[in-house]
């Protein structure tokens, strides 16, 4: 089958590669339960911003659509994971050895800078009133809390998230680690095709094939 796309600017294909160099596959964001799509495209946006890779969905009670067109473009950079529940967002991300850390005001939490982000860490946090489900703050391995010196006790989600993340950015500057690429050759090279080809890379999923290699500059090598 034949494709048509257009020519890759090589300016972009290099900030393209500069920028995925930069992610983070360590470092998550679990939404649990957030449903207003507001808060769930300024997230998206939070992640993109401090190199997020992936991020994880609960899929909220309501069965709310979360691919809302206001993070269309976020989502391009950004991959969402969903799960229908809780436990099984968690039950993955521990799998793979991430500390998970419930953004929860409790007797036992700690000052969120406290938190080792250099560790692989996925940052929960929940719905705006309700915040994170009963079971969430069980499974989690770490309780966080943002100290509150006026007289409202919590941010907008998206504005706590987007505290945590920068702390977990700041630490992970100070070790290095956005100096070297963290994502191994294969998943690289993959993910960059991706983001450069989005339409020829749905096709080929879709057909069972592999993507074809690019050249330096951003260009398909053609296959057919």
């Amino acid at each position: 089958m034949g494709y048509t796309f257009r020519r890759m600017n090589p300016d972009r294909f290099a900030r393209l590669k500069r920028t995925l160099a930069r992610r983070q596959p360590d470092l998550t964001v679990v939404m649990d339960g957030v449903h207003k799509s507001h808060n769930f495209s300024a997230i998206l946006r939070n992640c993109d911003a401090v190199g997020v890779l992936d991020t994880h969905v609960v899929t909220p009670s309501d069965r709310m659509d979360l691919h809302h067109g206001t993070s269309a473009g976020t989502r391009k950079w950004v991959r969402v994971r969903n799960h229908d529940d809780v436990r099984a967002a968690v039950g993955a991300l521990k799998r793979a050895e991430f500390t998970i850390v419930a953004a929860h005001p409790s007797r036992a939490s700690v000052d969120f800078r406290e938190v080792d982000y250099t560790a692989p860490t996925a940052i929960m946090m929940g719905a705006e009133l309700r915040g994170v489900s009963d079971e969430g703050l069980r499974l989690a391995d770490v309780h966080a809390s943002i100290p509150m010196r006026g007289m409202v006790h919590s941010l907008n989600v998206s504005v706590a998230t987007a505290l945590m993340l920068f702390e977990a950015e700041r630490q992970r500057q100070a070790a290095g680690m956005y100096e070297v690429c963290r994502l191994e050759p294969e998943q690289f090279e993959r993910r960059l095709f991706e983001w450069a080809y989005p339409s020829v890379a749905a096709a080929r999923r879709r057909e069972g094939r592999s993507y074809p290699g690019l050249t330096d500059d951003g260009q398909i090598i053609p296959d057919w």
